[in-house]
């Protein structure tokens, strides 16, 4: 039996009781990587002061309360560590070594985790399936031929596998709950303001959101207590109170009034998905909740809305890597030449797409065509959120329209690639909290279920998460 196959609550008793050590835990995290990772692809770089770290760490176990302490987990190799490469999955980054770490890897430090290694991603977090690494693709353990999801596909397909016991991703149109879902585990994408970003590389900064991806609901909520709250180093951080989620975790639902949107079960979401949550909703309905269909109107804007809103606030946030200043810097005799040299060798195919498709759309003549009507069009989903979550506890839904596809399917077909997000991304537009469970199988590939919260009420997601989750027995985990 793996020690992780121990949740958080049992492996910290453990620890604390001297029967298991936190060098035990870190080798057994490091064995199971030379295992299985050539096949999976999820890390990056791996932390060589690791087992330094646990070995001190054992001297002092007894002694430390946090449940965290001495657990290895992976980080998103978009978050900052210091000491550590970051690349963001691109070459235009390859040798960046960061002076600080990101508040988040601080935070983890302070209770004790010991990090691993950096997890394989979508370049600069742009992309939903993990083939957009400079590097390498990720591989779904439950099925190597198929993807993760992305871009946190390296985050899920870790603890997946069991190389982890959880891990750390970012979160911008739907990239924890996706890759959540086709790995079969639990992501959470945290109310926008909730965790801190200070030190996650910029991708679309009024939408990006770091959370927590792990096998149980109950170790999501032991990871996002340790992680959230307040940040004087990020001006958009929420002044909250730090939180302990788990006492959320009472697995009682009853009168916990549930909202349906019917665009979630439109044209483009599977019948095999379809069938799966339905048999969750009346799941739900048996542990007491009630159930009502509801309309989110403005949901058919969110995919063209978002695209338009991510893009531009790449090409501004993506400026800073020019060859001066950040990366990878071409030889060339003018310094305009040394811009552009740099940004075409360093960047992939869907960076440049995005920073071409921000750039049009924040244009002199187009801004007010495009962009200013993309945030009119975010106005109107934040309030069909907002009218719906003032009647209701929760919306659930589908996490993503269909299981895992293969390898290289979509490569060639952008905008349906694209579209393998279009139930995620209404969320990060809107800026609530949402968490995906697993749901079931289709054809051997996990499916998730979408709880939606209303702003900073993370406990009544938990609360429901986890009650689905006990009634369900849980979800076993791919065999590799």
């Amino acid at each position: 039996m793996s020690l992780f196959e121990h949740g958080v609550k049992n492996l910290h008793t453990l620890v604390k009781d001297g029967e298991v050590k936190v060098s035990e835990l870190v080798q057994e995290s490091f064995d199971r990587i030379d295992r299985v990772d050539g096949k999976i692809g999820a890390f990056l770089s791996l932390n060589e002061e690791a087992f330094e770290q646990a070995k001190r760490m054992d001297e002092i176990a007894k002694h430390e309360a946090s449940p965290l302490f001495g657990l290895p987990i992976g980080v998103k190799d978009n978050i900052v560590t210091k000491g550590m490469t970051t690349t963001c999955g691109s070459k235009f980054l390859e040798n960046f070594v960061p002076a600080h770490d990101a508040t988040v890897v601080e935070r983890l430090h302070e209770a004790g985790a010991v990090t691993i290694g950096k997890l394989n991603m979508d370049e600069f977090a742009m992309g939903s399936s993990n083939e957009n690494s400079a590097y390498k693709p990720v591989r779904n353990p439950w099925n190597t031929k198929h993807v993760p999801g992305g871009s946190s596909g390296g985050s899920a397909a870790a603890v997946a596998a069991g190389e982890v016991l959880f891990s750390l991703g970012s979160d911008t149109g739907g990239s924890i709950r996706q890759p959540a879902a086709y790995c079969g585990v639990v992501g959470l994408k945290p109310t926008y303001g909730l965790v801190s970003r200070f030190g996650l590389v910029a991708f679309a900064s009024s939408l990006d959101q770091i959370g927590p991806v792990t096998r149980t609901v109950e170790d999501n909520a032991y990871l996002l207590s340790a992680i959230a709250g307040h940040c004087d180093m990020d001006s958009t951080s929420a002044n909250v109170n730090p939180t302990d989620y788990t006492q959320a975790l009472t697995g009682d639902i009853k009168g916990l009034k549930i909202a349906v949107p019917k665009e979630y079960f439109g044209e483009g979401v599977s019948e095999g998905v379809k069938e799966n949550i339905r048999t969750a909703i009346k799941k739900l309905e048996s542990l007491g909740a009630t159930v009502d269909e509801v309309s989110l109107p403005n949901s058919k804007y969110a995919l063209a809305t978002y695209y338009l809103l991510a893009s531009s606030e790449a090409s501004s946030n993506l400026a800073r890597f020019d060859g001066i200043r950040y990366g990878v810097r071409a030889e060339a005799d003018a310094l305009e030449d040394v811009f552009k040299y740099s940004r075409a060798q360093g960047f992939g195919d869907e960076v440049k797409r995005r920073i071409m498709l921000g750039t049009y759309a924040l244009s002199s003549g187009y801004y007010d065509a495009y962009y200013k009507k993309a945030q009119q069009a975010r106005t109107l989903i934040k309030q069909d959120f907002d009218q719906v979550l003032a009647k209701y506890d929760v919306i659930i839904g589908p996490t993503a329209p269909t299981p895992a596809f293969e390898l290289g399917a979509q490569n060639d077909d952008p905008v349906t690639m694209y579209a393998n997000d279009i139930l995620t991304i209404p969320i990060n537009l809107a800026g609530v909290p949402a968490i995906s469970v697993p749901a079931g199988l289709v054809d051997g590939l996990p499916v998730g279920l979408q709880i939606i919260g209303k702003h900073f009420d993370e406990a009544t997601i938990y609360r429901a998460a986890h009650a689905f989750e006990l009634a369900t027995g849980g979800f076993a985990l791919p065999k590799l």
